[in-house]
């Protein structure tokens, strides 16, 4: 009979101390069984990460891509290790493995890399010999040998793709929380709990600032059709399921509410308005390495025009500069920039067949004295962005307004 695989995932609030990663290896070990092979992902302990970059950060004003991802992938090959030790001390066989020694292949871009191949050779020999493979996350290495991180969250994407690359039957994603829920349950506490909810619907939700999952790692999820289910590792309560479809979509016209408080605006005024020059703005913005989002450009009555975009709120001062370089090549007008900006949305693919669902969001806002400064749309989400003051506060209008409290 075929045995069963399972990969599961480990944050850094599940393996916060040695209590925590104690409990992680006591259900890892209750797990397994002569029938079921187990993969596991594991992310830096709570806070390592934010402690090495503080740490670099007291030592190089400007340290290297390079040395960054040398240093910031220690954390989670210290995770890995004293996991593996754990489990060994409850009577199964395990090994710790990092990204390289696991087969994880990546590109060369540091501290955003992408996996191009995975050789899981060595996990399906540990499999063979019985034993547990602990792997460590957010890593891989090149062909040429460098060490390689993939971005915040990125022990996620370790996970889906080492699903995919061992065939495994599920993905447990282990966190501090229950499952997905309509919204934040620390800010708002009526908000519930999803048994399941979709690929598309969890990427927009993820993208949009939902903290659970990155959204890179759903996307690889999605392309293969690899189920996830997201739960605590504090409880054995069972959580949401990510996947292809769902019952009755088209009942459900919104699925939550996220909030981004992490995004900034810029405005080029009194750009000359002509075919070409937005392609030389987001063209600078883009060799800048700056990722833009909300795009919104005002109606020209005066042979010129005001363009403003949000940019991650990290990147600001990269979009700042090249903004006023190409301000200055285009003669246009001054640059400003707003940090109190935040984006409130919310998603549900049951949008494609209800109407009138901006109405009611706008409506609510307004309601509640809220002003929208930009709108940006996809087939299944609506965002607006608005002062940053009041982002709670919308999350909660919009969550009511949409009775998400009673799914």
């Amino acid at each position: 009979m075929k045995k069963r695989i399972v990969v599961q995932k480990y944050g850094g609030s599940s393996v916060k101390d040695a209590d925590r990663i104690k409990a992680v290896a006591q259900r890892i070990c209750s797990y397994k069984n002569s029938n079921t092979d187990i993969a596991v992902v594991v992310s830096a302990m709570a806070d390592t990460t934010d402690d090495l970059i503080d740490l670099a950060g007291k030592i190089a004003q400007s340290p290297t891509d390079r040395e960054m991802d040398l240093l910031l992938a220690s954390g989670e090959q210290i995770s890995s290790a004293l996991l593996a030790m754990a489990v060994r001390e409850y009577g199964v066989e395990s090994v710790a493995l990092t990204g390289f020694q696991a087969g994880f292949v990546t590109d060369q871009v540091h501290g955003k890399a992408r996996v191009q191949q995975i050789d899981g050779k060595r996990i399906k020999q540990a499999f063979k010999e019985g034993k547990v493979v602990i792997v460590a996350g957010f890593q891989g290495m090149t062909k040429e040998g460098e060490i390689t991180t993939l971005g915040r969250g990125g022990s996620d994407l370790s996970a889906v793709a080492l699903a995919k690359a061992i065939n495994a039957d599920v993905c447990e994603i282990y966190t501090d929380v229950t499952g997905i829920y309509t919204t934040d349950p620390r800010k708002v506490p009526e908000a519930q709990k999803l048994k399941e909810i979709t690929f598309d619907e969890m990427l927009e939700m993820a993208s949009l600032g939902a903290q659970v999952m990155q959204p890179r790692s759903i996307e690889v999820a999605k392309r293969f059709n690899i189920p996830l289910h997201v739960r605590s590792s504090y409880s054995k309560e069972e959580g949401t399921m990510i996947v292809k479809s769902t019952q009755k979509i088209e009942d459900i016209a919104v699925r939550g509410v996220t909030s981004n408080k992490n995004e900034a605006k810029i405005t080029i005024c009194a750009v000359p308005d002509k075919p070409g020059v937005s392609a030389q703005i987001f063209n600078a913005i883009a060799k800048a390495g700056v990722n833009v989002d909300v795009i919104v450009q005002n109606v020209s009555h005066t042979k010129k025009t005001d363009i403003s975009f949000t940019v991650p709120k990290a990147d600001v001062v990269k979009g700042l500069k090249a903004s006023q370089d190409i301000a200055r090549k285009l003669d246009a007008g001054d640059v400003l920039e707003d940090r109190n900006i935040a984006r409130v949305s919310i998603v549900g693919s049951g949008m494609r067949s209800h109407h009138g669902i901006a109405a009611k969001m706008f409506d609510a806002l307004a309601k509640a004295s809220i002003n929208i400064k930009m709108i940006a749309t996809s087939e299944i989400s609506i965002s607006c962005i608005i002062d940053l003051d009041k982002a709670d506060q919308a999350v909660s209008v919009l969550h009511k307004a949409f009775e998400l409290e009673k799914r």
